[in-house]
């Protein structure tokens, strides 16, 4: 009920003609009998009094500036906005009085614009008033379209100062780079040795690539100076260093690795014999090469010693016996082997983990008393990631585990004055006593 009251009482004020009331003060006492003459008069001049009776007896409301009126109500006609430029002042507000239809209510002077009735200024200030959200809206929208760019300027002289600064820093990285290696194909160990300068964080990952190039450039370089027939060989050396991580300290990378020894007459006395065996081995399961072979003192799941040999092809490791020309007494497909397993003394000691859970233990033997080991872990590694794209696992421990005739056993290792290697029963487990 209230608020219909007050729509009222607003509509009917709307309707109406408004008077305006000066108020002026006639004394500073206060006193309602003291007029004070001289106070009146100068309010009356500062307040305009006199002009105003002039301007309401000649029959105007209202008188306004031209420039104040057209800076006022120019966003009226779009004749006038933003910025009138089509002649003067008095121009302008003839342009604004056309356009609203008010050219019979108003007076032009020399510098005002005179009003007669109070209706129009209502009227004017009603379209104003209507008309200023929506410019509010524009000058907001302008406003923050012109700090979005000036954020966006900054921001691109940001990202400018900071591009300029990483180059800067790569340059001064590549230089100390440059500085750090430019003798380096003339020294011995071709810059393996030497600091990389630490690079910028932007450059970490380019930093990594530019040291696998150099790796590579080095083994280049090292392969260079090397027969390429003795190449494999190299890999083999590789693959066993990987496997070994630098706990065997004896591995025997010096010497030269020929692999097929029981085909040498310096190792084996019957070479006619086992080549005759190896052929036909070939000729029936058809492999396509010898990787390693030797001669070794096998252990069985009964506990029980025998002098065997052992054939690494690319497909079966073969158990011969060297008392029957060497003859095939079993074979097992390489890809059942799990794991090696060696120890990290001077002992020929290998076991080859197999899927069916009855190992292969072996301890090599040769007259040269050579360091055999770390040869057959490089060449099943080797092969083992030609073949597969994968790591042969190789555990290295004191005590190793096996397990035979699905048995699971200890096998400690022992140096000893025997004249050659033995395994010896050791209640459920083994001990292998070697010179």
């Amino acid at each position: 009920m209230l608020f219909l009251q007050l729509t009222f009482n607003t509509q009917n004020y709307s309707l109406q003609e408004p008077y305006y009331v000066r108020c002026i003060k006639p004394n500073e006492q206060k006193s309602p009998l003291l007029f004070n003459d001289e106070r009146c008069l100068h309010q009356v001049r500062y307040l305009g009094l006199l002009e105003n009776v002039r301007v309401r007896r000649a029959g105007f409301a209202a008188r306004i500036h031209y420039s104040r009126f057209l800076q006022r109500y120019k966003m009226l006609t779009h004749y006038t906005w933003p910025n009138f430029h089509d002649g003067t002042e008095e121009d302008g507000s003839k342009v604004i009085v056309e356009h609203m239809g008010f050219a019979d209510d108003v007076k032009y002077g020399r510098s005002k614009l005179f009003i007669r009735t109070p209706k129009t200024i209502v009227v004017l200030e009603e379209e104003r008033r209507k008309l200023l959200p929506s410019i509010v809206l524009l000058l907001q929208k302008v406003w923050r379209g012109t700090a979005a760019r000036l954020l966006a300027r900054r921001m691109r002289a940001i990202y400018l100062v900071m591009n300029c600064y990483k180059r800067y820093k790569a340059r001064q990285f590549m230089k100390k780079v440059i500085e750090t290696f430019r003798d380096v194909k003339h020294s011995r160990d071709l810059g393996r040795n030497r600091a990389w300068p630490p690079p910028p964080h932007v450059l970490l990952g380019f930093t990594a690539e530019m040291k696998k190039m150099h790796n590579r450039w080095v083994a280049k370089t090292v392969l260079s100076r090397i027969p390429k027939e003795e190449w494999e060989q190299v890999r083999i050396k590789a693959a066993a260093m990987n496997a070994l991580r630098g706990k065997r300290s004896d591995w025997g990378y010096r010497r030269k690795w020929q692999g097929n020894y029981l085909a040498s007459l310096t190792d084996n006395n019957q070479t006619a014999p086992f080549v005759s065996a190896s052929s036909n081995l070939k000729n029936k399961d058809k492999f396509n090469k010898v990787l390693f072979s030797s001669t070794v003192v096998k252990v069985n799941k009964h506990n029980k010693c025998a002098d065997r040999a052992i054939l690494v092809t690319d497909k079966y490791i073969y158990k011969l016996d060297p008392k029957n020309v060497f003859k095939s007494m079993s074979h097992i497909n390489i890809t059942e082997i799990t794991a090696l397993s060696i120890s990290p003394g001077t002992d020929q000691l290998v076991i080859v983990h197999l899927q069916n859970g009855n190992d292969l233990v072996v301890c090599l033997t040769n007259s040269s008393q050579e360091n055999r080991v770390p040869e057959f872990v490089g060449v099943l590694c080797r092969h083992w990631a030609v073949t597969r794209n994968s790591e042969l696992k190789v555990i290295i421990n004191p005590i190793l585990n096996c397990q035979l005739g699905k048995k699971q056993r200890h096998i400690r290792i022992e140096k000893s004055q025997v004249s050659f290697p033995v395994f010896v029963k050791n209640g459920e487990d083994l001990t292998l006593a070697y010179p």
